[in-house]
C-alpha cells in the first residue's frame, strides 16, 4: 500500500465514522459500488486521477452513484476527493469502508468469530475454496452458493460481507479475502486478533481469563479465535500479528531436546 493511499483511506475512514445513518443496505451500497468501480476500467481511472479537479471526480460519483443514499453518496465523494496511489488501491479502499460500514451497522454482531469459523470450513473443504476462486464462475452464482451455506449460521452482517467478497475476488483467495476482513472489522471496533491454538476447546472460564491477560498485555480489546489443534499437545500456543507465546507441552518437549542434544 503506497503513503498516498494510507492517508487516502486514513481520511475516508475518518469520513465514514462521521457520517451518521450508516446502515447495513448502506453498507451493502459500498460493497457494490466498489464492484461497480472494479468492472469499469474508465470509472475506476477517472475516480482514481490525480490530475483530474476533485469537484469533477466528486461529480461523477453523483452521476453514477445517483441511487445511493446520501450518507454513502457523501462516503464516496470523500474517497474519491482523497490522492489514492493508483486505481485498484481506491477499489480496495472502498471495499474496506463496506467492511467498516458493516462492523459500524452491526455492534453486537459477532463478525470476527464468524468469519473464522467460515474461514475454517472453506480451510478444510479445498473443492469449496476452488469453487469460490475460480474466475469462471459467475459472480452473483458465487454468491448465492455461500448464502446457502452459511445462511442462518452467520449474521446478516457477516453474511454480507462474505458474499459481497466472493463475488469480486481480483485475484485473491477467498482466505486471503476473510482474513483481511476480520482484521478490517477488528481494526474498527479496535481491537486485535489472538489465534489460539489449543489440543482441547477452552471452557469459558479460560476463554475469559486468556482474554483478559492478553488486552492487558497488549492495551486492547482482544477477539479470541480457537484453533483445536493435535500438535500442541498441551497448554496454548497464542499468535497475536507476528508475536506469538507458545506455551504448549510440545513446545517445552522441543525445547528440552534442544538442550540435550547441546
Amino acid at each position: 500500500m503506497g503513503s498516498a493511499t494510507t492517508q487516502a483511506l486514513a481520511a475516508s475512514s475518518q469520513a465514514l465514522a462521521a457520517a451518521q445513518g450508516i446502515t447495513l443496505d448502506g453498507a451493502g451500497e459500498l460493497f457494490s459500488a466498489a464492484r461497480t468501480v472494479g468492472e469499469t476500467s474508465a470509472l475506476s481511472g477517472a475516480l482514481a486521477d490525480p490530475s483530474a479537479p476533485v469537484d469533477a471526480r466528486k461529480a461523477v460519483v453523483s452521476h453514477v452513484f445517483a441511487g445511493f443514499s446520501a450518507p454513502v453518496q457523501d462516503v464516496l465523494r470523500a474517497a474519491v476527493s482523497e490522492r489514492w496511489s493508483n486505481a485498484a488501491e481506491l477499489i480496495d479502499g472502498i471495499e474496506e469502508l463496506a467492511v467498516r460500514a458493516t462492523a459500524i451497522a452491526a455492534p453486537e454482531a459477532d463478525i470476527e468469530g464468524e468469519l473464522f469459523s467460515v474461514l475454517r470450513l472453506v480451510a478444510a473443504n479445498p473443492e469449496l475454496e476452488l469453487a469460490l476462486g475460480s474466475r469462471l464462475g459467475d459472480g452473483a452464482a458465487k454468491g448465492t452458493l455461500v448464502q446457502t451455506l452459511v445462511g442462518g449460521r452467520v449474521s446478516p452482517a457477516t453474511a454480507l460481507i462474505i458474499t459481497s467478497l466472493v463475488r469480486q475476488p481480483r485475484e485473491r483467495r477467498i482466505r486471503q479475502q476473510l482474513s483481511r476482513a476480520m482484521r478490517i472489522v477488528s481494526a474498527q471496533r479496535d481491537r486485535i486478533v489472538a489465534m489460539v491454538h489449543t489440543a482441547s476447546p477452552l471452557s469459558a472460564q479460560q476463554r475469559t481469563r486468556l482474554t483478559d491477560l492478553l488486552a492487558r498485555r497488549y492495551g486492547h480489546q482482544v477477539a479470541l479465535n480457537e484453533v483445536i489443534d493435535a500438535t500442541v499437545v498441551g497448554g496454548l500456543r497464542v499468535q497475536v500479528a507476528d508475536d506469538v507465546i507458545d506455551g504448549s507441552l510440545s513446545a517445552r518437549l522441543a525445547g528440552l531436546r534442544q538442550k540435550l542434544a547441546g
